[in-house]
C-alpha cells in the first residue's frame, strides 16, 4: 500500500482535550516509529471538531510537547475544525446514492428499544427505527446504512494485534455521521482526512479497534482506499482503567524528555540505553520491525 508518491504516509492525530499524556505519548511515539522504520512520512493531524471538549491552546501545547520529544511532523500540521466543507462534501455524497437518512430517535429512545446496550465507547446499537421514515419525528441525526446479511461482516488484518472482524449489522446497526447537536462524528472525519491526505498506515491506541470496521465501510462507500492498521496496547491506571485526561493522567514532563520516551518505548517493548532524545529514537526505530516481527499480527 501507498500514498500518491508511492510511499509510506502514516499520523498522529491527538484531540486537544489537555496536554499531551503517557498514553497519547505511546501512540504518537509508535506511529512515529513506524513510519521511521518505513522510510515513510508522519503527519500530525489536529482533531478538535468535537469543540465542547477541546480545551483552549492545546492543540499548541501538543505540538510543542512532540517537538521538545523530538517528534516533528513531514507537513504542516492541519487542524479538523477548518476543514468541516469536507466533511459536508462527503455527506452530500452518500445522500445523492441513497446511503444515509435522517434519523429522529433520541438516546434513550433508542436504549429504551434495545434488549441489549453496547457499552463499549458509550455506542448505542441503533435497530433500525428511522431507515424507512421518520414515522412523525423532527430529524435530529445522520446515520449511514450498514450492509445486511453476509456482507455486514468487516474483517481486517491489524499488524499487532491480529485477525479482526465484526458483524455491523447484529453489533452496531446503521450509525451517525451527524450528530444531532450539529457536530461531524468522529468516524466520518477520520476516514475523509485519511483518504485526502493519502494516509496509507495508521498505528493507534487499541480501544479503537471496533471503530475500524465502521471506518472500513465508510471508506468503500467513499472509494478511499483501506490503510493498514496497527493497534498498540493502550495504557491503563492503577485501577485497570484506560489513561486519560478523564482518568487523572498527568501532562508529559518535557523537562525530561528522554525519561517520558523511555517511558513510552518499554509500554511498546522497546527499551535501549542510548543517553540523548535523538539517540534513543534513532535505536527504537532500529529495533521496531523486529519488535513488530514477534507480534499476532506479524
Amino acid at each position: 500500500m501507498a500514498g500518491p508518491d508511492g510511499g509510506y504516509r502514516g499520523r498522529f492525530a491527538p484531540s486537544p482535550t489537555g496536554p499531551l499524556h503517557m498514553g497519547s505519548l505511546v501512540t504518537a511515539l509508535a506511529s512515529w516509529l513506524d513510519a521511521r522504520a518505513h522510510g515513510g512520512q508522519w503527519l500530525v493531524r489536529i482533531e478538535d471538531i468535537d469543540y465542547p471538549r477541546c480545551v483552549r491552546d492545546a492543540d499548541e501545547d501538543i505540538l510543542r510537547t512532540l517537538e521538545r520529544l523530538g517528534m516533528t511532523p513531514d507537513e504542516p500540521s492541519v487542524w479538523q475544525s477548518r476543514r468541516e466543507s469536507l466533511y459536508a462534501d462527503a455527506l452530500r455524497r452518500l445522500e445523492a446514492v441513497g446511503q444515509i437518512y435522517p434519523c429522529g430517535c433520541s438516546r434513550k429512545e433508542i436504549a429504551d428499544s434495545l434488549v441489549h446496550v453496547r457499552e463499549r465507547h458509550q455506542t448505542l446499537g441503533y435497530p433500525g427505527t428511522c431507515r424507512h421514515g421518520l414515522n412523525g419525528k423532527l430529524p435530529r441525526a445522520w446515520r449511514v446504512r450498514v450492509p445486511d446479511g453476509p456482507a455486514a461482516t468487516i474483517c481486517f488484518d491489524d499488524r499487532w494485534q491480529g485477525r479482526q472482524c465484526q458483524n455491523l449489522e447484529t453489533e452496531l446497526g446503521d450509525f451517525v455521521l451527524r450528530r444531532a447537536d450539529g457536530l461531524w462524528a468522529y468516524q466520518l472525519a477520520v476516514v475523509v482526512d485519511d483518504g485526502l491526505q493519502g494516509i496509507t498506515h495508521i498505528v493507534r491506541g487499541a480501544d479503537l479497534l471496533d471503530s475500524t470496521p465502521r471506518q472500513i465501510h465508510l471508506q468503500r462507500l467513499l472509494g478511499i482506499p483501506s490503510p493498514a492498521y496497527l493497534h498498540v496496547p493502550v495504557v491503563v491506571n492503577a485501577d485497570g482503567e484506560k489513561l486519560s485526561k478523564q482518568s487523572g493522567a498527568q501532562a508529559i514532563d518535557t523537562s525530561a524528555p528522554l525519561d517520558a520516551l523511555r517511558a513510552a518505548g518499554a509500554h511498546l517493548g522497546l527499551k535501549n540505553g542510548e543517553r540523548d532524545v535523538q539517540g534513543w529514537l534513532r535505536r527504537a526505530s532500529a529495533d521496531w520491525m523486529q519488535r513488530l516481527a514477534a507480534l499476532p499480527g506479524a
